[in-house]
């Protein structure tokens, strides 16, 4: 009996025990709970809630007011590349095959209209020559027999018929010497000069237009077909650039309006230009529309067909929220506004927090602002101090 009192009474102090040990337990889970919920209210209240006295915002020169509505220039951001119009740049080619016998020039040189590129050896020249030649003599009899008819037929002396012969004969003979004439003269070779006798076994190459010269693709020596381009001239004064604007923002693009261009492996250059031309077609799949503007290059900068650039379209002034530019502070690749919260104003202070923003254009020393949330109407913003907002925001996350 003593035995099985004994065992009662054990298994009662093992339950109490048991008992004990969950109730502490489950106090210190609930007491964790409550210091893990304070510090995180703590944070949240530390990093959205910064809390400075009037005296602090005077000391730092923080302005609060309300958000602007400025008439700031409205701008497209669109991208693009320089370019020449077609009759700026020149592919130099033969019109007759042959052995490039000198190449006058080099990449980089500027050249003028109709200047000496090359010269061409070509043997079956020679024979072209040949053929003006006796052409020419015998156009001397044929004239004279077309000349020697036609007196006879105006004074009723001769017959019809021996007259239409020489007439077709003097004709035909006079085409084929205009036929030479021309073959030469696109070859660069002077009918003149040959008619003297001065007959030459190569002919030369000009330039068709005044420019620079561009990439020369063959050497001394070597053997063209006829049409072949051994190089290329290029007039860069009346470069321009292609921009692709975008469907959405067509409507806003018009002949006439001011662009600033960026030139993006170009340490960031600016130039002006002015748009002056829309094409009406889309170029392809991504809606893109190709916008043409001419290019004010005063400053003589070396501006090369193909560089690619960043522009903006001015489009006009438009009514926009808008913040002092110093309002607008940067943080991890995104952009924040200070606003005051309303309603937790007390003991003579006032409570910022962060509002981030996506930014417009900058004008007059105001940047256009574009909430990510909406704000009311009524917001107060920090117009200036910002920058000290920022850092104490950091510094308080960081000391979290």
């Amino acid at each position: 009996m003593n035995i099985k009192k004994y065992k009662i009474i054990s298994v009662i102090l093992c339950l109490a025990v048991a008992l004990a040990s969950c109730s502490e337990n489950s106090g210190k889970k609930e007491n964790g709970s409550k210091e893990k919920a304070g510090t995180e209210e703590a944070k949240k209240e530390k990093v959205e809630g910064l809390e400075l006295s009037q005296e602090q915002m005077r000391t730092v020169g923080i302005v609060t007011g309300p958000i602007a509505q400025k008439n700031l220039d409205s701008v497209i951001k669109a991208n693009g590349q320089l370019a020449v119009p077609p009759q700026n740049k020149a592919d130099v080619s033969i019109l007759s095959g042959g052995i490039i016998d000198h190449i006058s020039v080099i990449e980089g040189q500027q050249v003028k209209r109709g200047q000496l590129l090359a010269t061409i050896r070509n043997q079956d020249l020679i024979k072209i020559q040949q053929d003006y030649l006796t052409a020419k003599n015998n156009f001397t009899y044929v004239q004279a027999e077309y000349t020697r008819q036609k007196q006879l037929q105006e004074a009723g002396a001769g017959t019809g018929r021996s007259f239409q012969s020489a007439e077709a004969t003097y004709n035909a003979e006079r085409s084929r010497i205009t036929a030479y004439e021309s073959q030469l003269s696109q070859l660069g070779i002077s009918p003149a000069r040959i008619a003297n006798g001065k007959i030459v076994s190569q002919f030369p190459v000009l330039s068709p237009i005044g420019g620079t010269v561009g990439q020369v693709t063959a050497n001394t020596g070597a053997f063209v077909q006829p049409g072949t381009s051994i190089m290329e001239v290029v007039d860069n004064s009346k470069i321009h650039c292609d921009l692709t604007v975008f469907e959405k923002d067509l409507m806003h693009v018009k002949v006439g309006q001011k662009v600033n261009f960026q030139l993006t492996n170009q340490e960031n250059q600016v130039i002006t230009g002015t748009i002056n031309g829309i094409n009406k077609s889309f170029e392809n799949e991504s809606k893109g529309v190709t916008v043409h503007a001419v290019i004010n290059n005063k400053e003589q900068k070396n501006l090369i067909p193909g560089m690619y650039v960043t522009a903006l379209i001015s489009t006009g002034s438009r009514l926009t929220s808008a913040v002092p530019v110093d309002a607008v502070v940067r943080s991890e690749g995104n952009q924040f506004i200070f606003i005051v919260i309303p309603g937790e104003n007390k003991n003579n202070t006032v409570k910022f927090k962060k509002a981030e923003v996506s930014t417009g254009v900058t004008e007059l020393g105001y940047i256009q602002i574009k909430p990510l949330n909406i704000l009311p109407a009524s917001t107060i913003v920090a117009l200036k101090g910002a920058f000290y907002l920022q850092s104490k925001a950091a510094g308080g996350a960081e000391e979290e």
